[in-house]
């Protein structure tokens, strides 16, 4: 179970794509979309990921901050961006402590088969650091969408 809406978001530093140190505290004062998502390059979170960048000009103009999140490293998020032409930031979490901060790696089921993993979950975060809404187990083809909409009805 992820953490709640309500909570004030629990702070970190991550590498990015380009080897940089980001921090959630870096983009106090403008609201983020803090999306947890399994792999690079695979079919749901590729469908994820080109839905946010199909999108981006009503997330700028909304002036909010879309930060993805996987387990993948660096060069992987490189190549995940360069190949779908991703215009925001990956965040590499290879040994998972956000990804366990945030509650978000847990049991998964795909074909009958049981596993752990990262479950596909995103985080509204306001400008003061506070989490808005919590989306759990998102279907990643429509999540995009599910976003924004969301974003109109926190105005």
């Amino acid at each position: 179970m992820p953490i709640s809406a309500g909570q004030q978001a629990p702070d970190f530093t991550l590498t990015d794509q380009d080897g940089e140190d980001r921090s959630l505290s870096d983009y106090r004062g403008t609201p983020v979309v803090l999306y947890f998502y399994p792999k690079d390059d695979t079919p749901g979170c590729t469908k994820q990921a080109c839905g946010f960048r199909d999108d981006y000009s009503a997330y700028q103009e909304a002036g909010v901050t879309v930060l993805g999140v996987s387990p993948d490293n660096s060069k992987s998020h490189t190549k995940f961006i360069n190949k779908y032409e991703l215009p925001f930031t990956l965040l590499a979490d290879t040994d998972r402590k956000v990804i366990n901060l945030y509650e978000v790696w847990g049991l998964k089921k795909s074909f009958g088969r049981e596993y752990e993993g990262v479950i596909r979950t995103t985080y509204l975060i306001d400008g003061d650091g506070n989490i808005a809404k919590v989306f759990e187990n998102v279907a990643a083809a429509k999540h995009s969408k599910e976003i924004l909409s969301a974003l109109e009805e926190l105005r």
